[in-house]
This record gives C-alpha cells, sequence and structure tokens, in this order.
C-alpha cells in the first residue's frame, strides 16, 4: 500500500537519522541531540541539506525514485526498511535484479530438520532447484540432481526430463509441462533481462514442439496450493497435499508436501480419473466446484 502522508515520511527519516551514529570524529563531543545531523545525512545521501529538511517538515514535493534510493543508502536499510521508505514516499519498491544465490541457514536447518516428515524443496524465482531434504530426494529421485546448465531447472526438467511420467503418471506429467511453460512465463516477465533464462527459453524452443505448443497458450502461472498424486519409490501412488511459502526479499519458493497414502495402480494417459488424482486441479484454491482452472504452480522439485 503506497502513503502519500508527507507528515510519516518525515517522521520516518527523523526517526532513522536519530538511530545512525555520528562521525568517528565527533563522537567524543556532547550532542543534546542523538544521531546525525541533517547536514551530516544530507551530505551522506548527495542531498542538498535545504531539500533534505523539506523532507523531514514534509513540505517538500514527493522525492524522486533516485532520490528514495539515496536516502535508503545513507541510513543502512535493510530490504524490508528499503521498502517501507519507498511505500511512504509514494513509490513502489524497487524489485530485485536477480533471486538470491544463497538460502537461509535457518532455512536449510528447517529442510532437515523435516527430513524424516515431508519432503521440502526451495526453488528460486528462476525456477531452478537449490536444495532438498532426504525425504524430497527419494522421492524426486534423479529430478533432485539433474545436471547440465539447465538441468536443476523446474520448466527445463518438465520437457526434457523422461522420468517425469513414472513419478507423476502420463497426465500427471502433461499438466505439469502445461504449468511450466506458464511459469516459465512469469519468471522471464519478473526478469526481463536475464540470460540465463532467455538461454533456457531459446534452448527449449529449438529442441521441444511440446514446449512450443504450450508456450503459445500465453498462459501465466501463480498457483501456491494445489494437491498431486505421485509414486513413492517405498510407498506406491500416494497423494500430497502441496503448498509453496515464499522468501520475498530472497524470491525463494518453499514447497512442502505433505502425504495422504493412497493404494491403486499408476495412472493411465486419457484416464478422467487419474488425470483428476494426478493434479486434482478442482482442489486447486480457488477453482473449485467446477470451474476449469488455469494451470497449477509446478509442484514437483521446486
Amino acid at each position: 500500500m503506497l502513503s502519500g502522508d508527507r507528515t510519516d515520511f518525515g517522521n520516518y527519516l527523523r526517526r532513522r537519522r536519530a538511530a545512525m551514529a555520528p562521525p568517528d570524529s565527533v563522537r567524543a563531543s556532547r550532542r543534546r541531540v542523538p544521531g546525525l545531523r541533517r547536514q551530516e545525512l544530507s551530505d551522506i545521501a548527495g542531498i542538498s541539506v535545504e531539500y533534505y529538511t523539506r523532507l523531514e517538515q514534509g513540505k517538500a514535493a514527493r522525492p524522486s525514485r533516485e532520490v528514495l534510493h539515496a536516502l535508503a543508502r545513507a541510513f543502512g536499510l535493510s530490504v524490508a526498511e528499503r521498502d517501507h521508505l519507498f511505500r511512504l514516499g509514494g513509490e513502489q519498491p524497487p524489485q530485485i535484479e536477480a533471486p538470491d544465490a544463497v538460502i537461509r541457514p535457518g532455512l536449510l536447518r528447517l529442510l532437515r530438520g523435516l527430513d524424516d516428515t515431508m519432503p521440502v524443496t526451495v526453488h528460486d524465482g528462476r525456477l531452478t532447484l537449490l536444495a532438498c531434504n532426504a525425504s524430497a530426494a527419494e522421492l524426486l529421485g534423479p529430478l533432485a540432481g539433474g545436471t547440465g546448465r539447465y538441468g536443476r531447472n523446474i520448466a527445463y526438467q518438465a520437457f526434457t526430463a523422461p522420468a517425469l511420467p513414472d513419478l507423476l503418471g502420463e497426465d500427471g506429467a502433461d499438466l505439469f509441462a502445461r504449468a511450466a511453460a506458464a511459469e516459465l512465463r512469469t519468471a522471464l516477465s519478473r526478469y526481463p533481462g536475464d540470460g540465463h533464462l532467455h538461454g533456457m527459453f531459446a534452448e527449449l524452443t529449438a529442441v521441444s514442439a511440446r514446449f512450443r505448443d504450450y508456450w503459445e497458450r500465453g498462459e501465466v502461472g501463480a498457483w501456491r496450493s494445489a494437491v498431486k498424486r505421485m509414486h513413492r519409490p517405498r510407498h506406491g501412488w500416494s497423494r500430497f497435499d502441496m503448498e509453496m511459502l515464499h522468501d520475498a526479499e530472497r524470491d525463494h519458493w518453499v514447497m512442502l508436501y505433505t502425504p495422504h497414502d493412497v493404494t491403486g495402480p499408476a495412472p493411465r494417459a486419457g484416464d478422467p480419473a487419474a488425470a483428476t488424482a494426478a493434479a486434482a486441479p478442482a482442489e486447486t484454491d480457488g477453482h473449485r466446484h467446477g470451474h476449469p482452472p488455469p494451470p497449477a504452480r509446478p509442484t514437483f522439485p521446486g
């Protein structure tokens, strides 16, 4: 939510300035007011002290994005604090240029802690699998350890991995391919200058007629919940509730697979009941009661 209240914006600037430590050269002196002076802060930000003063007093026009970036750097704001500053200034927060390559240590500990409970995977906004716990590695088999430049990318695997039908059934694999093409479109729109994504798109376009067919549909993926039928190596076919959690600061997606044991034969292509069990589109959030759904967010290595 964007704010147009200049008073809130000015108050936030004053609080951040008061929380900053003064330069080493003046720390020994006694100041009546904590933090930096306006002149010191404006020097760090590279803007005039007169303009900065008007910003704090709520008397200046809406600041530009360049000024907001300069203030965020001067204050040493975290991503969340910077985004708050932008919203108070009446601007949308900046988009990250690329997903973070490093997973939070606490999240990695969570994955290991759930080894004996449920499969858990983490993929980034470019659809590249970053990590999975032992339970997910067993469930996904070779799909969890793809090799090559694009081998760990969900969208790439959807059109190149021969093991997909064994994991999802024929119909489940087909629905997943549809969803993967839609998710790749979302990723490309979020990171339009990403060379890795454009290279993968070019390769899939060149080698996969199936990918070209799904791409021409123009679908965009945005699902966070689904029900999926998957083949477990030691348990046979099982139903999983899939939930996705998003770390927006790093653009990492955590996928939780909650298993519900199911017995029965492997799904067959063309079998409507098997297709429903494999992908369960009617049970996906927002599209119950017989309404036809758009593609579900990919719900295997992710």
